[in-house]
């Protein structure tokens, strides 16, 4: 069997910039798909499939998957980067599907197989004011939900809640109509830092205490100021605070980690599984937050994860 062909679709559903890597084979009907989204970047993503990745592509065994991954890895020379990782991301993840399909088999069952029955999951919840916030809290939880993902409006500020809040199945959703140029303040962390530990303060006094909170710090803060909010969130008993520093500031987290008990997950901006191992082996995070299109598929996210399992 070889791949006869390799196709990048780009689709926009609910205005969401999207693009699909569909991995043909010269076996009738068998194909592959994979998610290749940088949402940001999205056409520069199709050009890396469609003039370098595909030519190395024809003619291959799409059950040679690591082979293939550490080819296309090393082929541009200077390797790594939002761009490159999307796109050999959607590639390995439809070779998955066809290995899949190939052993009738769940992919999930190619990477070593179940581990457990059900996962908890987390709803997006924002607000304009702490009262708004609890109130669509208030709402989900009448569904079913116990985790929540929480962030707060700042007047005039790009941040979660700015512009009209839609109601969508995953929770309160920023309106996709907003842009950057509706803003007329520049960022305020005074603000931001006095709001976010008075927001969690009023949750946990006015909503029930089993409710699991998370909140999203996005690296727009200083270190400094992280470590002073995680100090301060510390008392309220988040389940995790997410990116609190950037990844070029990741050698701040030591000095978190000293400072506050405050569970910490990182990684939403990596882009190879090398940047959490020293993360990992010094004990300065609790959750990987992985793109897995962002750091190159499917292949180095196994990697990974057996990487934090000796942890």
């Amino acid at each position: 069997m070889k791949i006869s062909d390799v196709q990048a679709i780009v689709t926009a559903p609910a205005g969401i910039r999207l693009v699909v890597v569909k991995v043909l084979t010269d076996t009738d009907g068998l194909y592959g798909l994979g998610c290749a989204t940088f949402t940001q970047r999205p056409l520069t993503v199709v050009t890396e499939i469609e003039q370098y990745l595909k030519p190395m592509l024809i003619g291959r065994d799409p059950a040679d998957i690591s082979d293939i991954h550490s080819a296309l890895y090393l082929s541009g020379y200077w390797r790594g980067g939002a761009v490159m990782n999307n796109a050999l991301a959607g590639v390995d993840q439809a070779l998955w599907d066809i290995k899949g399909k190939v052993a009738n088999l769940p992919a999930y069952q190619l990477f070593g197989g179940k581990v457990r029955d059900e996962l908890a999951t987390y709803v997006h919840v924002n607000g304009s004011s702490e009262t708004e916030i609890a109130q669509n809290i208030a709402k989900l939880a009448k569904s079913g939900f116990k985790n929540f993902r929480v962030q707060v409006a700042l007047a005039n500020n790009a941040s979660y809640g700015i512009g009209k809040a839609e109601e969508t199945k995953f929770g309160t959703q920023p309106s996709q109509s907003y842009r950057l140029s509706e803003q007329t303040a520049r960022w305020d962390e005074v603000a931001y830092l006095t709001a976010v530990p008075k927001l969690f303060e009023y949750l946990r006094e006015n909503l029930p205490a089993e409710y699991n909170y998370i909140h999203d710090v996005h690296e727009r803060i200083s270190p400094n100021a992280a470590i002073n909010l995680a100090k301060q969130l510390e008392q309220f008993n988040l389940f995790f605070l997410e990116d609190p520093v950037s990844p070029d500031d990741t050698g701040y987290l030591a000095q978190l980690r000293s400072q506050s008990a405050i569970p910490i997950a990182i990684g939403e901006l990596f882009t190879h599984p090398s940047e959490y191992l020293p993360l990992i082996q010094n004990r300065q995070l609790d959750y990987i937050r992985c793109h897995i299109t962002q750091i190159g598929g499917i292949t180095p996210a196994i990697k990974l994860t057996h990487f934090a399992d000796v942890y």
